[in-house]
């Protein structure tokens, strides 16, 4: 842990009531029930593993890939035409927050999936279930998505605690309560692996605020953490191995960032914000950083609710580019390192294809709706869900749509290719979100998808 008593603690010095639920318990309150489990056939490994995993480790697999975020798969052929091949329930709750993107094993024999309610499932390709685990986060479950380390699985949820469960049979390896992360409200961010540590960012309430937080990755002891963060942060930590930097945005509209593995404090960069004074005037709302960044080539992107996408430089901070998109945006960009080129969306509806140096613009396209979630590129094309609820397959040089596929709700989550098939997950289907004066109603749950070759 720090030395000093962080910010947040000293605001919180009246203390905090922790819940520590039981994790991995079917019926809550007691041990988890025993269940049957079946293996997934093995799958043909790849002849070898793209440079741009972005994570040194084979036996590692990571939302938006590996370390840097890049959301790029160039190994990976997205079909010209695809079918729903299997679907199941898995988002019942009305958070608007992006949902869980599902995370594939590192071979891709087991795809783990995480739901808004607080349940975890591992899928075989062909859609067998190979088990389904209830955790203690059941008011607003899980929205961070999974780290895959050798045979463990790292996730955080809605209701402060951090979470290891087992490939094989999805039980739970060990818990670590929000009572032992100073109370955490929420860990929404996904982790980020290295060395035998976890990185997660955490929020907290009274006052809006939050930290970074490094975990013993075999136990879930609490190493060490960093609570300067303002405003509930959301978006996950991104490492950069060669530059030595780790990066992590906020509600607050500031990219913090820390030397990395050392963990001092480095520099701050505040986006536009210009929206009502928040916690005493520590921080103005109007620019909030939901999305992750990507780190390519030392820079760092990003959009704001502040109607910018940004570029920074991650050696000092320093701004090198923004780009007005005329819209909020929380969604993660993808990046493709080889042509330097950043895919991006926001809430006008439009993705843009944009020279990772300049900012200039390639191409655009319209998915007629907002995108909050995750975009993806692989070989030849980028997937983007959109919240018209299609899932849309743009081609990578020129945007124009390959294919999109008509869903129940609105595609949140990222889009995840492995050995052919897409998979990803959609919010639930509700009637009257908006109207304070009706009774909001589940219509239908969210599902996951795992789409195949149509021909």
């Amino acid at each position: 842990m720090t030395d000093e008593p962080s910010r947040r603690r000293l605001l919180q010095a009246a203390g905090v009531a922790a819940t520590a639920g039981l994790a991995g318990c079917a019926e809550f309150g007691g041990e988890p029930s025993p269940q049957e489990t079946i293996d997934c056939d093995p799958v043909e490994p790849a002849s070898s593993v793209s440079e741009y995993a972005t994570h040194p480790d084979e036996d590692v697999s990571m939302f938006g890939r590996g370390l840097r975020r890049l959301y790029y798969y160039p190994d990976e052929h997205v079909p010209e035409s695809v079918e729903v091949n299997w679907s199941m329930p898995i988002n019942y709750a009305g958070h608007t927050a992006a949902k869980s993107s599902p995370v594939p094993t590192p071979a891709g024999e087991t795809i783990v999936f995480a739901g808004d309610k607080g349940r975890v499932d591992a899928y075989c390709p062909d859609g067998q279930k190979k088990w389904s685990t209830q955790t203690s986060a059941t008011e607003l479950g899980f929205h961070g998505s999974a780290a895959i380390v050798g045979n463990t699985a790292y996730i955080g949820g809605y209701d402060g605690d951090v979470y290891a469960l087992d490939i094989d049979d999805g039980e739970i390896v060990w818990h670590t309560p929000s009572s032992e992360l100073d109370g955490t409200l929420a860990v929404g961010s996904s982790p980020a692996y290295y060395e035998g540590s976890l990185y997660v960012i955490a929020e907290y309430g009274s006052p809006s605020s939050g930290a970074l937080w490094e975990l013993d990755a075999e136990t879930g002891e609490p190493l060490w953490s960093d609570g300067r963060i303002w405003g509930q942060p959301h978006p996950s930590p991104t490492i950069d191995l060669d530059l030595g930097r780790i990066v992590a945005g906020s509600n607050d509209g500031v990219v913090y960032c820390w030397e990395f593995p050392s963990m001092e404090f480095l520099w701050e960069f505040q986006a536009d914000a210009d929206g009502e004074e928040r916690e005493g005037g520590e921080f103005r709302a109007g620019a909030e950083i939901k999305g992750t960044v990507a780190a390519h080539d030392g820079r760092g992107y990003f959009g704001s609710w502040d109607n910018n996408f940004y570029c920074l430089d991650l050696e000092d901070g320093s701004e090198e580019w923004a780009v007005d998109t005329g819209g909020s945006n929380m969604s993660n960009p993808a990046v493709d390192p080889e042509q330097d080129i950043v895919y991006a969306g926001g809430d006008s509806g439009i993705v843009r294809a944009l020279d990772a140096h300049s900012g200039d613009e390639i191409w655009t396209a319209d998915v007629n709706g907002r995108v909050v979630g995750a975009l993806t590129a692989t070989a030849g094309k980028v997937l983007v869900g959109s919240y018209d609820s299609h899932l849309y397959a743009l081609d990578r040089e020129t945007g124009e749509r390959c294919w999109r596929v008509r869903n129940r709700g609105r595609v949140t989550s990222a889009a995840v290719p492995v050995d052919g098939r897409v998979y990803y997950a959609e919010r639930g289907v509700f009637s009257n979100y908006y109207d304070d004066d009706e009774e909001t109603v589940l219509e239908e749950p969210g599902h996951a998808y795992c789409l195949r070759d149509a021909e």
